[in-house]
């Protein structure tokens, strides 16, 4: 097999740490073999890839169709208008929404993503069609059936679901990933969630400190997306979701955002966000936004043997190159445009 051999050098975000180091980064065959220092590389940032670790991409269909109304009314199942929506628009319609909206996701940096995909079986292979192609991999959570056929389960709720017990057993027994919504609107139905043992909790927007104490202690990671409880209603204070607590406790964390219904998935947008109204530091902001790549995958972390897959940004494109902290700037300021291309080995 001929061997693809590839350099990339600037000033890169290296390992879990995010250290800013000037390298020469060489890829053989999708894999980093080396990464040497050089202190005379282009003034470029060199960013390892981001991971939406939730995302609702068959919501695309129904984007901006109404903001108001309470949670139960716009996205709780069976009959939210998310779902009446869902279930009335075509195949076409429905596949080219989910790929338009993975494809904006390539745009800007992200390499993957974990979607909740409601349909049954039919609507987790129309999420494959929809991103088979392109450099990009959902892992899919399937619901009504569809966890058969995709990675894992996705519950909306204990409380919205019969049955749960049963279908938690099966996907379990089957080696599927487990993740919950929990804790959006309330803390009432975390502790229920956290006797299945999940692979991933969503939300925790009301989260005690007890909950997440034991999410920390028992590793369970968090997947929060604050735009999408703004949006939504559930919270309208920097203490819900408690990011800085969760920091504290040292939860994993993973940045998502959500229904496309409300929220575009975009983490750049999502990250100035988090920066602003929570006053995370940068360097926790940015690497929420990476991490989830390392719960359904390898990790998209640069670091010597592990698969390439980052992004390149030239701040002489904008504003950007007055920049004075590269990793503060890329977690509050960054857009799509200043990126000038991808490295992505899926």
């Amino acid at each position: 097999m001929k061997k693809s051999l590839q350099q990339v050098s600037g000033y890169a975000l290296l390992g879990d740490e995010l250290a800013l180091s000037p390298v020469d980064i060489f890829i053989e065959n999708g894999i980093i073999t080396a990464i040497e220092d050089n202190t005379r590389v282009p003034e470029v940032w060199i960013c390892p890839a981001l991971y939406n670790s939730h995302t609702h991409l068959g919501d695309t269909i129904a984007m901006d169709c109404g903001t108001t109304g309470n949670l139960e009314a716009l996205v709780t199942p069976p009959d939210g208008l998310k779902h009446r929506l869902l279930r009335a628009a075509s195949r076409e319609d429905l596949v080219g929404g989910m790929q338009a909206s993975m494809q904006g996701m390539i745009d800007s940096g992200i390499a993957g993503c974990a979607d909740f995909r409601e349909g049954g079986v039919d609507g987790v292979i129309a999420l494959q069609d929809a991103a088979d192609g392109l450099p990009f991999v959902p892992f899919i959570f399937g619901r009504d059936g569809g966890e058969t056929v995709a990675g894992g389960l996705g519950i909306s709720s204990v409380r919205d679901i019969p049955e749960t017990e049963r279908q938690v057993r099966n996907a379990k027994h089957a080696g599927k990933k487990i993740a919950f919504h929990a804790g959006e609107r309330d803390s009432g139905d975390i502790d229920a969630a956290l006797l299945y043992e999940p692979d991933l909790l969503i939300h925790m927007t009301h989260a005690t400190k007890k909950q997440l104490r034991d999410c920390a202690e028992r590793e369970i990671p968090i997947a929060v997306c604050p735009r999408s409880n703004w949006i939504l209603g559930v919270t309208s204070s920097a203490r819900h979701p408690p990011l800085a607590l969760m920091e504290d406790l040292g939860c994993t964390v993973c940045l998502g955002t959500d229904n496309v219904m409300f929220i575009p998935p975009d983490l750049f947008s999502e990250m100035a966000f988090v920066s602003t109204v929570y006053r995370i530091a940068p360097a926790v902001v940015l690497r929420a936004a990476i991490r989830g790549s390392e719960i359904f995958g390898p990790p998209f972390f640069i670091r010597k043997g592990g698969r390439a897959n980052l992004f390149v940004v030239d701040p002489a494109r904008s504003a950007l190159r007055f920049s004075r902290d590269p990793l503060a700037t890329l977690a509050k300021r960054a857009i799509s445009a200043a990126i000038r291309t991808n490295v992505f080995s899926l």
